[in-house]
Formats: structure tokens, sequence, C-alpha cells
């Protein structure tokens, strides 16, 4: 028994020792796959990968993985279908890819500081701080298709007949199943004529027949109130992105100053020409 222990024993030592040394982590030069002798490599996948929209990098890391390493294989192979010769379409359709990226790398570059929260605060104030109050209204309407119909409702209305149960029963827009309730709005939301009759309607009173494209409206106006600038968390998004389009011209401008640029004369040129892909076969 125990000359079978002591072999069991000198097996699993002879097992441990005889493991293969790990090997390196890998890197961006880490060989993935050949493809008629060139490498495919972890780095063109991490590559490759940081430019997929934000819906495909959400998905496993072995699902990308996987699929990316089989695009690049099945890229290079019909890259290499074509042959080593480049046309001149490729070859400046290529220069124009180069371009294209190393622009927008310069672009991500110049603009990264840009859009601090200094800068988104200093951009909301600048937008909102010094505000004017401007007033919304909260008003409700009945929408048809002729005058005499809008007036024989206007006197059911003055008569004691409800505005909202009068726009159930007879307006023909989406609002009637709410009473003709339109909600909160405020100046340039409405067709002026609409809009002229809402600015001068008392609160509480119907006013109307008023004509507009869609058609006769009564209109009730049952409150206003003056509109608070909004709060910078419920607009942060539509002020980052007016700050990075700020930036992002101003740093167009700086870099196109700076450049050496010679223009030149295209007067005699038709535009219609960049139709014209023959020409890059010339």
């Amino acid at each position: 028994m125990s000359k079978l222990y002591g072999f069991c024993a000198a097996l699993a030592l002879s097992a441990v020792l005889s493991v293969p040394a790990r090997a390196e982590a890998p890197t961006a030069a880490t060989v993935l796959a050949t493809v008629g002798g060139v490498n495919i490599t972890l780095g063109d996948l991490i590559i490759t990968r940081d430019a997929l929209p934000a819906q495909y990098k959400a998905l496993p890391d072995d699902q990308l993985f996987k699929g990316i390493l089989d695009q690049l294989v099945q890229q290079e192979a019909l890259r290499q279908s074509m042959g080593d010769t480049l046309s001149k379409k490729d070859a400046m359709a290529l220069d124009g890819l180069k371009r294209s990226y190393l622009a927008n790398e310069a672009m991500i570059v110049g603009i990264k500081d840009a859009v601090s929260d200094a800068a988104i605060q200093k951009a909301y104030d600048a937008k909102y701080k010094d505000m004017a109050p401007q007033l919304e209204y909260h008003a409700s309407h009945i929408l048809v298709d002729s005058e005499e119909k809008a007036n024989a409702i206007l006197v059911e209305i003055n008569g004691g007949m409800a505005f909202a149960d009068e726009a159930k029963a007879n307006s023909k827009d989406g609002s009637a199943a709410n009473g003709g309730d339109l909600g909160w709005f405020g100046l340039g939301a409405m067709v002026k004529p609409f809009e002229d009759a809402v600015v001068a309607a008392p609160v509480g009173t119907v006013v109307g027949p008023i004509k507009t494209d869609f058609g006769w409206h009564l209109i009730l106006v049952s409150e206003t109130r003056n509109k608070a600038a909004p709060a910078l968390a419920d607009v942060r998004d539509q002020i980052v992105a007016e700050v990075q389009k700020a930036a992002i011209a101003d740093l167009v401008k700086s870099v196109t100053d700076k450049a050496t640029i010679t223009r030149a004369d295209t007067t005699g040129i038709d535009p219609a020409l960049i139709k014209d892909l023959t020409l890059l076969d010339k």
C-alpha cells in the first residue's frame, strides 16, 4: 500500500512539475489569426470595438470578441482578393478615410477639456439667468368645420353647457377626448390667429369663433403662469451639446486660421462634376 501511495505521489509531483509555464499576458500585438500571412491582433479587435455604436458595445464580451475577430478575418480575406495594386479610386478613398479619422481624433483632443462643469454652468447662466419671465397659457378649444356650427355651440355654452362636454361631443381634433384640453403652452407654439386670441382672452371666458387653417375654434383660457427658468439638471444634455458645438466651432476656426490654405479658382468647374465617378479612372 505504501509503495502504491509513493508511486501515485511521484506521479502527482511529476504532473505538477510538467505543467507548462504560464504564457505572457496578452498585449495589443498578440496574434489571434493569420490570413495569407497578415496577422489579426488583439489590438485590431480593440480598435474595431472602440469604433462601434454604443448599442453594439453593450453586447457580451465573448460575443463581441468572436464576432469582431470573424469580421476582421473575412475583411482581410476580401482585401487580399483585390490584389496588391490599388486603383486611383481606392487610393483616394483610403486617403479620405485617413483624413477623416485623424480630423475626428484632432477634434476629440481639441475639445476634451471644453465640456467642464464650470463651462456648463457658465453656458446655463448665460442662457437662463437673466431670462425675462414668459407667460404660459393653459387653454382648451373646440374645433369645428364652420363658423355657424361654432356659433351654435357658443350659444349652448353661454346657456349653461359645460365647455368640456361640448368639446367631447363636437370637436374634431384629438383633444376632444380630454374635453378640448391643450395643456400648457407658450408663445410660438400655436398658429398666429389662435395665439393672438389666447393672449387677448380673459381667463375663464370663452372667445371665438376664431378661424385658422384647421377650421373654426372656440377657446377657453383657464389659467396663466410665468414660466420659470428650467433647472440645470433638466437641460444639461442640451447645454452640453451647445458647449460642444461652440467648442468645435472655435477649434475649427483656430486651426484653419493658423493653417496655410490656398484655394484655387473654381469658377470654371461645373459643380455637377462631383457626381462623375469616371473621372477617378482618368
